[in-house]
């Protein structure tokens, strides 16, 4: 395989990338509605000449090339969040903006970036003849914002795809991640009994159980379990709630949100069970569990799911790391840095919870997902197409008859 010359592809291919994420930017595709941004995917792997393009009960898109016995996937989620305080943005978040070396747009890194360098590989493996006994399965998969993991659940469960690994394209600035920590979303209620303000003492005011429960979680988030590569379990409080019959009542309810990040090791019912430990929890008789995730996609289709997102991790010598990185040197001459994420992706289903392989290299920084005036560099999505042209081939020839020894 000669790396030289997907790298010239793929610096040829710029503008084609540029202007097919722009057009992503410009179409609003929070979760729950993505179908515009989903058809503009379709009609660009249709002219790219992808083998075979399905949308499928969810609304995911999955785009075919080739008809190998290796079934690979790289995944890209195209929903987006919202785009915050306009005023915070320089440029509008949906116009876009471009000078030669960055694209500005809300999604630009996190994460239509990464599906625009995906087509544009598809489009370099046919040019360049680099279809070998793989089958290269490309995801453009909704609702990844609002409940991590759901889409490939659907893929996995409905669909009966089952990918010998998966590359999440989410940004890592151009470094290949193997894990992040898990999470989990946790309700905790109190409740009480209303009574007019000016008679407080008639009531039981569930606000005041709450909040000794809040200085206790505030604390235990510094005794929380750490790990060497991915780091430590945290603990933050998100949200808070009541409810009372009105300002001059005792509040009778209130309930609070946690985001809870998991470290290797941490389970949804240890986390949980810690909480219901707490000294606070047990004197106010709270309520702790799980939220859940019940929201139509944009197709209409309810798939329910506990708001639990399990850590996961491949070791460094797996044949699926070893593959970036032998792409990697290949067609850039130097050692690439493997590391993690901070934030969740969808491996937590992938891996987390069906122990299929994730790897992730992808355009734009970490930092910039959510975040206003978000971007993406140019030469990032050039790394990225290349990269991803590339990893099918090395995988096959070099790291596929490992896969048996791993599993």
């Amino acid at each position: 395989m000669d790396f030289s010359k997907i790298k010239a592809k793929a610096n040829e291919y710029l503008p084609e990338m540029t202007g097919f994420l722009r057009d992503m930017i410009a179409i609003p595709s929070e979760s729950t509605q993505e179908e515009a941004v989903i058809k503009r995917i379709e009609k660009e792997m249709r002219a790219v000449g992808f083998d075979r393009v399905e949308i499928d009960g969810m609304g995911n898109i999955l785009g075919y090339i080739g008809n190998g016995k290796h079934l690979i996937a790289m995944d890209a989620h195209i929903d987006t969040v919202g785009v915050g305080n306009r005023d915070a943005w320089k440029h509008d978040p949906f116009e876009g903006w471009e000078d030669d070396e960055i694209i500005v747009g809300r999604g630009s890194a996190d994460q239509e970036g990464g599906m625009a360098a995906m087509v544009c590989a598809g489009k370099i493996i046919k040019e360049l003849g680099l279809e070998d006994d793989y089958t290269l399965l490309i995801t453009g998969t909704v609702q990844e914002e609002d409940c991590d993991g759901l889409c490939w659940h659907y893929i996995i469960n409905e669909e009966h795809i089952r990918p010998e690994f998966v590359v999440i394209t989410e940004p890592t600035s151009g470094r290949i991640y193997r894990g992040h920590r898990g999470r989990m979303e946790i309700r905790i209620t109190t409740e009480g009994l209303s009574a007019h303000g000016s008679a407080p003492e008639r009531g039981d005011n569930a606000i005041y159980k709450m909040a000794p429960i809040i200085q206790e979680l505030e604390a235990r988030n510094d005794h929380l379990t750490d790990h060497d590569f991915l780091g430590k379990g945290t603990l933050a409080v998100s949200e808070i709630f009541f409810t009372s019959p009105s300002r001059c009542a005792v509040a009778d309810g209130c309930s609070l949100s946690v985001d809870r990040r998991l470290t290797h090791g941490e389970t949804a019912d240890s986390a949980l069970d810690e909480i219901r430990s707490l000294p606070a929890v047990k004197r106010a008789g709270a309520k702790v569990e799980m939220y859940d995730y019940a929201v139509p996609s944009y197709k209409g289709l309810t798939y329910p799911r506990d708001s639990y997102f399990p850590t996961w991790l491949i070791p460094e010598e797996h044949p699926v790391t070893q593959s970036l990185v032998e792409s990697f040197r290949g067609l850039f001459k130097e050692e690439p840095v493997v590391d993690k994420w901070t934030f969740s992706t969808n491996g937590v289903a992938i891996k987390g919870s069906y122990d299929i392989p994730c790897i992730g290299f992808g355009p734009g920084k970490e930092e910039q997902a959510h975040a206003p005036n978000e971007h993406v560099r140019k030469d990032e999505l050039v790394q990225a197409a290349a990269m991803y042209a590339a990893i099918p081939t090395v995988y096959v020839r070099q790291f596929a008859h490992k896969m048996l020894k791993t599993n």
